[in-house]
């Protein structure tokens, strides 16, 4: 079949990876390279369409819908097809909806095609070929969408915004960009300035559509973009589709539908489509998915609705349904783990092969700091394998070098590599200082220690005999017996938060970071009864996993189903 063609039966082309979009003034010849396409099937385009309320029952001609990246027309097509419809239940001519529409497409090639597809999808329905020729020269722009976007405000902004990675961009052309679109941070993906120009595109009311890559969710290159979603807008529906029959061919994305709306937070609906999916009619599911009844989902939709959505910047820690609404339930119900105890991380020294030593004898005594290492915690206690810090820190600072004869001369031997440090460059004096200064009184204090990279979370008990080094995080407590907290976070409650807030590595393996620590809900320390500390204590010292989560999911007020439901074992 010709790409100009559509039938609702076959696929069409929905993730367009488009060219890299050109500056106002011309650029070199290498800079414009095109990119791939992928196939999304129709069944897809449907539901989104469903989902932002793009129907031929509503007024499709006095409204406004924007196509940001039109490609070869996947969703223009259809969206033709139900403005077309629109009109006809409205008894209005079809001349009157020039201006109910507009399709970006930056490359010409492309953009030919679309106009094609506009064309024949108007004279298929009746219209006559001037007539259709002139709405289709209307709608479609050879335009880019972000650097010459409409001064209308839309109803409906509707599509699927180019996947591309800034560092795939030339500089120059990233640059405008960034300037233009100020949520553009760090590594971020070009869809994150087409989420952005489209939400400030919508009138009061209106809402944008895409399905895109879910990084952005999570990432912290998508920090800026939730803090702008979340100051104005309200996200209606998020539709994870890792695993649904969304596209023909493989693509190295997990991709999600997202409602977002120019209004007040309401409710937010979280559902997950699986493969089973696509037998479902977009319209049945789009139904489905956004009415609030407790019907039985039909097979391969899950479905949960949150009361309250994240604030400012903080990550969408949108894994499942049955997971994002247990945990905001706990987010409400118990304050965060910081509440009552210091999180942090080790040692940074910036060069660990002069900083740490096994030779007792190296330097002074009172200049080697026990040091404690991911691998000391095999076993599930602190079993320090010789290690030190090469220590330049009192506990009034900096020491002098000259005080210490042979730390000097063991530093003035290294110096070379040391002073190539981007912290001993911008501290010449202080070339021997490690990056993070040494706080001597955490090495005598009881703390836990949660390696960085690991498949589960598993506290060990520092007894105040080492210092944490920067592959360790150590949460230290004046109020909770650390033995009674160790057991509540080995359980599988505390796991649960892990892998809703982190991300998982290749290989399996999840971060453990302060910033996902430090957002674990816990009940207040004095909450707890004696039996239930006593359980949690003997649990740890036991390393007895499932007697802790027996304790803690009572402690929570969650059952074992609904428990194992969020973690989808």
């Amino acid at each position: 079949m010709a790409d100009n063609q559509i039938n609702p039966s076959t696929a069409t082309r929905g993730i367009q990876l488009q060219l890299i979009a050109p500056l106002r003034r011309p650029l070199p010849s290498n800079v414009i390279e095109p990119k791939g396409v992928v196939y999304t099937k129709r069944w897809v385009v449907e539901l989104l369409l469903d989902l932002s309320g793009y129907c031929s029952d509503k007024n499709l001609v006095d409204a406004l819908a924007v196509e940001p990246a039109a490609g070869d027309g996947a969703f223009l097509g259809p969206m033709i097809e139900r403005l077309v419809e629109s009109c006809k239940n409205l008894g209005r001519p079809l001349s009157e909806c020039q201006d109910s529409l507009i399709a970006y497409e930056l490359n010409e090639e492309s953009a030919v095609r679309a106009r094609a597809v506009a064309q024949n999808v108007l004279m298929t329905r009746g219209a006559k070929r001037p007539l259709a020729k002139r709405l289709a020269d209307a709608w479609v722009l050879n335009q880019d969408y972000l650097l010459n976007p409409d001064t209308r405000q839309a109803d409906f902004i509707i599509g699927n915004p180019p996947y591309i990675r800034l560092e795939d961009i030339p500089e120059e052309t990233a640059s405008v960009y960034r300037n233009a679109y100020p949520t553009m941070r760090g590594r971020a993906d070009l869809y994150v300035a087409f989420f952005e120009a489209a939400l400030r595109q919508l009138k009061p009311g209106g809402v944008c559509a895409f399905i895109c890559a879910d990084r952005w969710m999570r990432n912290q290159y998508g920090a800026e973009l939730r803090q702008l979603i979340s100051s104005t807008y309200s996200v209606e529906l998020l539709l994870s589709m890792h695993h649904a029959n969304a596209f023909d061919d493989e693509v190295d994305a997990y991709p999600a539908i997202t409602v977002i709306r120019h209004n007040k937070q309401q409710t937010t609906v979280v559902a997950r489509a699986d493969q089973d999916a696509e037998n479902i009619q977009p319209r049945q599911l789009a139904k489905t998915l956004q009415t609030n009844g407790l019907d039985i989902l039909p097979q391969g939709i899950h479905r949960a609705v949150v009361k309250t959505w994240f604030k400012g910047a903080d990550p969408w820690p949108c894994h499942s349904p049955e997971q994002l609404a247990l945990l905001r339930r706990l987010e409400d119900q118990f304050p965060p783990l910081e509440m009552n105890a210091k999180v942090g991380i080790g040692v940074a020294t910036g060069n660990d092969r002069v900083y740490i030593t096994t030779d007792a004898d190296l330097v002074e005594p009172s200049r080697l700091l026990k040091l404690a290492l991911a691998k000391d915690l095999a076993d599930g206690t602190v079993r320090w394998s010789g290690h030190y810090l090469v220590n330049p820190w009192s506990h009034e600072g900096l020491v002098n070098l000259k005080a210490y004869p042979k730390l000097q001369a063991y530093y003035e031997h290294h110096a070379a590599a040391l002073k190539k440090r981007h912290t001993a460059e911008k501290s010449v004096g202080k070339w021997y200082k490690t990056i993070d200064r040494v706080n001597h009184l955490l090495t005598d204090t009881h703390k836990l220690y949660i390696p960085d990279i690991k498949n589960r979370l598993e506290p060990v008990l520092d007894r105040g005999e080492t210092y944490p080094h920067h592959n360790l995080y150590f949460i230290q407590s004046d109020e909770w017996d650390l033995e009674v907290l160790g057991g509540l976070l080995m359980s599988t409650v505390g796991q649960f938060f892990i892998e809703s807030y982190g991300v998982r590595m290749r290989g399996g393996y999840l971060r453990f970071q302060a910033q996902y620590l430090r957002r674990i809900r816990v009940p207040a320390p004095k909450t707890l009864s004696k039996m239930q500390s006593h359980e949690l204590k003997d649990a740890f010292r036991h390393r007895d996993k499932p007697r802790a989560t027996q304790v803690a999911l009572a402690l929570y007020g969650i059952n074992a189903r609904t428990m194992e439901a969020a973690l989808e074992h």
